[in-house]
């Protein structure tokens, strides 16, 4: 969804839901409030993490999709200065964290997952709470090539890549768009076990991309 308001703004992500009774129960766990959008059916809530940011649940409407390269949304990450908050909210709403980066002992970046999926949310540590990334999930490095190249037809320069993250282990690059958010396209996501533990990473530019340089957002 694309609307006026402040550049660079996100003021709302939203995760879908299996079925009607999943969110019914769901929605009576947390205190949430009402949220009406034209991609959700009715019955959709939201609520508000310690950034301010709300997070919408429901359960999409059947809306024509047009062709095009495979992408679908797949996560959501945020930069902030209330990390170990950010962390605890979120685990309270039943994510699982799956790897967590430090820097000299303190906490640096986490990423959490709500399905096999390694992340559907993550938040690094930063001197101001804002919005870092979006990404698109495609189905092979095949797409990134392809995605690449249609950038390249667009004269829209890569920003960031083609590298791969060490947490979640995917192919990547980034663009950026007219108002500056940063956007992802992402390959072969790590799957992990829902009782799988989270892992450790070192604050350090190898952490965010096993290839080459990276994007320290700290």
């Amino acid at each position: 969804m694309v609307g006026k308001g402040t550049a660079g703004s996100v003021p709302y992500f939203a995760l879908e839901l299996q079925d009607g009774l999943h969110l019914e129960a769901y929605r009576r766990a947390c205190r949430a409030e009402a949220f009406a959008s034209p991609l959700f059916a009715e019955g959709a809530f939201a609520v508000t993490d310690p950034d301010g940011r709300r997070v919408v649940f429901g359960l999409a409407k059947e809306i024509e999709a047009s062709s095009g390269l495979p992408g679908r949304l797949q996560h959501f990450v945020c930069a902030t200065q209330r990390l170990p908050e950010m962390l605890e909210f979120y685990r309270g709403l039943g994510m699982v964290e799956s790897d967590r980066v430090l820097e000299n002992d303190a906490l640096s970046a986490v990423f959490l997952r709500s399905d096999p999926e390694h992340h559907s949310f993550a938040a690094f540590r930063a001197p101001e709470s804002r919005p870092d990334h979006h990404c698109y999930e495609t189905t092979g490095w095949l797409d990134i090539r392809d995605w690449a190249d249609r950038m390249g037809r667009l004269r829209i320069p890569l920003w960031w890549g083609p590298g791969r993250h060490g947490p979640g282990n995917n192919l990547f690059f980034m663009i950026e768009d007219p108002d500056g958010h940063k956007v992802e396209f992402s390959a072969e996501l790590e799957l992990m076990p829902k009782d799988m533990p989270h892992r450790t990473w070192p604050h350090e530019q190898r952490t965010l991309n096993l290839w080459g340089s990276a994007w320290m957002r700290s």
